[in-house]
């Protein structure tokens, strides 16, 4: 069983709690953290009103059965590239009744690095029906796999309140 640390359930609550009072639903699409940010985002309880569903698209194969991203754009910039974390977030809006999606796609290590793509080096995406699809790129370094997969599920979730935040204001009265 995998716990979470104080810092991740506060982030993870204040996420939920944003698209609660915005109306919102979330999906995940997840690739080098292996489902870890929906588990996190379905261990606090009342989830089910905001988070409808989370992909776990690790080969890819299942990115592109699952999400639709075509397989050219794989093999051109490959899985881990700012282009998959597009098509993976804008795929998870496609395939859910969810209003905003964040992917996550990454080298967690320690082998699978380049030198052009080291260990550590993760791209993030975030696509909203109402908004447009923004990305970042993170190198965290070598932390160990477990430590890079869990800089990016915190980096995910702060994406997905930037999103918010940018496509969904607060509604003055």
């Amino acid at each position: 069983m995998y716990t979470f640390d104080r810092e991740t359930i506060l982030l993870v609550k204040d996420v939920l709690d944003m698209a609660r009072e915005k109306g919102l639903m979330i999906a995940t699409a997840e690739s080098c953290t292996g489902g870890l940010l929906a588990a996190a985002m379905t261990d606090v309880p009342g989830s089910s009103a905001v988070f409808d569903r989370g992909f776990v698209t690790y080969s890819n194969q299942a990115k592109h059965e699952l999400l639709g991203v075509p397989m050219e754009l794989i093999e051109t910039h490959g899985a881990v590239s700012e282009q998959v974390a597009r098509a993976m977030a804008e795929g998870a809006l496609a395939h859910s009744r969810a209003d905003i999606t964040v992917s996550i796609t990454g080298i967690a290590g320690p082998t699978g690095g380049t030198p052009e793509k080291p260990v550590g080096l993760v791209h993030f995406a975030s696509a909203a029906r109402d908004g447009e699809t923004i990305a970042l790129r993170e190198t965290f370094g070598n932390l160990g796999r477990q430590g890079v997969r869990q800089a990016a599920m915190m980096t995910a979730l702060h994406l997905l309140r930037q999103q918010m935040e940018e496509n969904y204001p607060p509604t003055v009265v």
